[in-house]
């Protein structure tokens, strides 16, 4: 017992560290400037290094010291952790365009009307060999912490529940391996509260003092600390990892069972044997197309509801880890209490998930339509009938900005602008607290007098009123889709021959690795990508993007997830 407590502990623990990157993805790629797709590859990298060795090692099995094998994969987790957390420490501190002069830079992004050198913004200004080389570097230890993370998973799962079922009595088997099993579908949710709770703060909170931010939560430019979770998830990886170096080879097993005995026979032939059982293929491909719409959803959800309904990251994750991934464990949880309480039949099981997909669907479907267009910004997705274009056109014309600048503000004519220099706002007003209050004298906003105000962040897309029904639809799609989780799984142990079982469920988890988490997330990623309307530029490299054009957004994302659900019904 004590084994399976230290078990969940770990498990929870290592589903913190790969949960959390996904957590803090949508900021991750604007404080290093990625692109979804390669965030996307970020995110499904551990399973590369999981994938080519998990097939290997569970051949290794009992002949191995399984508590220390497991113990040295936790150690390893536990360095990808603050691995991942390095980049932080290695790059300097966040820059970003500004209306104030501040310690760090006393270039501003208001109109300056003058000679050609002041407009010199940021932008322009951090373009140096070093920063471009600082990228590739960020990007280099991050995607080799992933490969470590999935490789110091690899022996944690198969090796501990193998453990458990040698040593375990036979009635509580079952009991322990449910335990361990609703800990891999809390823990993510856990990871988000973690992401949610950290991103609160601001990323240099280490480097620079609080007076010295000048941003909120809510400001478009604002980065949290994501590296603050991976630090604390790595130190429980660490913590739970020391007990696996006490514990003996082998147990004395629980009173009451008998003990199996697992024939390897060769290896090509089971494979074909099961690759050629209809039922076996079928579900596992039913199983491939629903894990590649959680692949997607994980990664890039948190970014959709902050881009679609103009969320904080926290508060998107906040959402997902209490209100969608619950869903989904309840969902789990009455698929198999419907199982146990009528006792069905492989037909009647099958039954029960094609219904569950179809209730599903009939839920996803209205999602394509509830979200609303992207807000007016000038020169990007809105175009005045003055005719001025993206830059340096009548009405700023005299400001000289710079092409980069971002620091979006909204006009009293609730058109955003990306920057107060590209509204052509002259002055600014500023609270006690350095904050900035308003922009005014701004000649490009049509406004009382001669020149308009405006109020720095994003307009938003006004789109809160659709945010609950959005919640609610994709919270219950979600609870229908995996009430099939449980009855698949019947169907797969109940149909192929007892002594291909274990071997079964590994070729079944391989699969869905190859076929759905290593593609999903990169997948997703490019179609993301394809809705951006305009991109960051980072010494002459497209960085993250700036903006979306929402209603593609929406039905790209959605379109893909719909396009799997309705592959696995």
């Amino acid at each position: 017992q004590f084994f399976v407590f230290c078990h969940g502990l770990l498990q929870l623990s290592q589903l913190l560290v790969s949960g959390y990157l996904k957590s803090s993805i949508s900021t991750i790629e604007r404080r290093y400037g990625l692109s979804s797709q390669t965030s996307g590859l970020l995110a499904s990298f551990n399973e590369v290094g999981n994938t080519l060795l998990i097939v290997f090692l569970s051949y290794l099995g009992s002949r191995v010291h399984r508590p220390r094998f497991i113990g040295c994969g936790a150690l390893l987790v536990s360095l990808a952790g603050f691995l991942m957390s390095l980049p932080h420490f290695l790059t300097g501190p966040y820059q970003y365009d500004q209306s104030v002069p501040s310690t760090f830079s006393n270039s501003t992004d208001l109109c300056q009307p003058g000679a050609p050198g002041t407009g010199a913004n940021l932008s322009h200004a951090s373009c140096t060999p070093h920063a471009s080389r600082e990228n590739y570097e960020v990007l280099l230890v991050m995607f080799v912490a992933q490969a470590l993370l999935g490789i110091g998973g690899v022996p944690i799962q198969p090796f501990g529940i193998s453990y458990i079922d040698d040593f375990a009595s036979e009635r509580n088997s079952p009991l322990y391996l449910g335990i361990l099993f609703s800990v891999t579908v809390i823990g993510p949710g856990v990871a988000f509260m973690l992401g949610s709770a950290m991103l609160r703060f601001y990323v240099d909170i280490d480097k620079v003092s609080t007076a010295e931010v000048q941003l909120t939560n809510k400001d478009p430019r604002w980065v949290g600390a994501w590296w603050l979770g991976f630090l604390v998830a790595a130190s429980l990886v660490a913590l739970s990892a020391l007990p696996y170096f006490f514990f003996p080879r082998e147990m004395p097993k629980e009173v009451g069972g008998v003990l199996h005995t697992h024939s390897s026979k060769c290896f090509p032939a089971v494979l074909l044997r099961n690759l050629r059982h209809p039922v076996y293929l079928l579900v596992v491909l039913a199983q491939v197309n629903l894990s590649a719409m959680v692949a997607g959803l994980a990664t890039f959800m948190g970014k959709f509801l902050e881009r679609q309904f103009s969320l904080t990251a926290s508060l998107a994750n906040m959402i997902i880890g209490a209100v969608n991934i619950p869903g989904a464990m309840v969902g789990i949880v009455v698929g198999g209490a419907i199982l146990k309480r009528f006792q069905m039949s492989l037909r009647q099981c099958s039954a029960l998930c094609v219904l569950g997909m179809l209730l599903c669907l009939l839920t996803a479907f209205p999602l394509l339509f509830l979200g609303c267009p992207t807000q007016r910004v000038a020169g990007v997705t809105y175009w005045d009938s003055s005719a001025f274009g993206p830059q340096d056109t009548e009405c700023n014309a005299h400001c000289r900005c710079p092409q980069e600048g971002f620091n979006p503000i909204c006009g009293s004519d609730s058109v955003e602008y990306t920057s107060p220099c590209s509204a052509g706002c002259s002055d600014v007003t500023i609270h006690a607290d350095s904050s900035v209050l308003n922009y005014t004298g701004c000649s490009c906003i049509a406004g009382p007098g001669p020149a308009g105000s405006a109020r720095p962040g994003t307009c938003g897309t006004g789109c809160s009123h659709l945010f609950v029904p959005f919640v609610v639809l994709s919270c219950l799609a979600g609870i229908l889709a995996s009430t099939s989780h449980t009855p698949s799984f019947m169907l797969i142990l109940r149909s192929i021959q007892p002594e291909d079982k274990s071997f079964a469920v590994g070729i079944q988890f391989m699969l869905l690795r190859v076929l759905a988490w290593m593609p999903g997330p990169v997948l997703y990623g490019s179609a993301i990508d394809t809705a951006c309307l305009l991109w960051e530029r980072r010494c002459e490299r497209r960085a993250a993007c700036r903006y979306y054009d929402n209603t593609l957004f929406r039905q790209r994302y959605l379109g893909l997830q719909f396009f799997f659900e309705v592959g696995a019904f």
